[in-house]
């Protein structure tokens, strides 16, 4: 299978990397910098959702739940931006596959799942050159990972996972997750997290799981009264 790389990427790929680029030749302080990276990366952010219209506002969605979640796991100022950014281009990877699976279908054969599970490497890949990303280059590329370990594209487990990856894992989840004939928002977010809880300790983080819990005002659990890098 052929996979798209870096000096052959598609137009539209160059079109969000310029984007990128006068973002990063801005020279302003600090916390003017954060508030026009925030509106400027989001712009970027449409960008994508034009490009993969069957996730359109997954990330906008994503990088709320994540900043909420960052915001009571006390992560300062600056890692919250990169949160932030991060939620909002964390599935850039994706547009660095082939076209047949940028469509959000399932992959059906192994050989396309396993190209789909470097799409966190691609992205960081792409992204690692911009400075003011730094942080949120290492976020993407490893909101795949798993807090058992058998997550990807690194296999990387528990607190090795770095804590703005696992809080975007968590949230990306809980945006992402489907229930099929349920139309009530607050039905599906409840189901939602239940799906998370039965996952929590394998595939998230466990404390992160209950941070989002008691968020969304469910019960609250034991691992609330852990650190976050425990």
């Amino acid at each position: 299978m052929h996979i798209h790389t870096a000096d052959q990427v598609e137009p539209a790929v160059l079109k969000i990397q310029g984007m990128l680029q006068k973002i990063e030749r801005l020279h302003l302080p600090a916390a003017s910098r954060r508030d026009l990276e925030s509106i400027l990366v989001r712009q970027v952010g449409k960008e994508l959702d034009r490009l993969l219209p069957w996730q359109a506002g997954h990330g906008q969605e994503t990088a709320a739940v994540a900043i909420r979640i960052g915001f009571v796991a006390n992560l300062d100022d600056e890692l919250l931006h990169q949160l932030k950014l991060a939620a909002l281009l964390h599935d850039i990877g994706l547009l660095m596959l082939p076209p047949h699976l940028q469509t959000g279908r399932a992959a059906r054969d192994p050989e396309s799942y396993v190209a789909i599970q470097n799409h966190p490497r691609f992205g960081a890949n792409l992204l690692e050159p911009f400075s003011f990303l730094r942080d949120a280059t290492i976020m993407i590329a490893h909101h795949h990972e798993r807090w058992d370990g058998s997550g990807y594209p690194y296999g990387l487990r528990g607190a090795f996972i770095p804590l703005g990856a696992r809080i975007l894992a968590v949230a990306d989840a809980f945006e992402a997750i489907q229930v099929p004939h349920v139309r009530d928002r607050s039905l599906r977010d409840r189901i939602a997290l239940r799906i998370l809880r039965v996952a929590s300790g394998t595939q998230f983080d466990p404390f992160i799981v209950d941070l989002l819990v008691e968020l969304m005002g469910e019960t609250e659990t034991p691992y609330l009264q852990g650190t976050p890098n425990r």
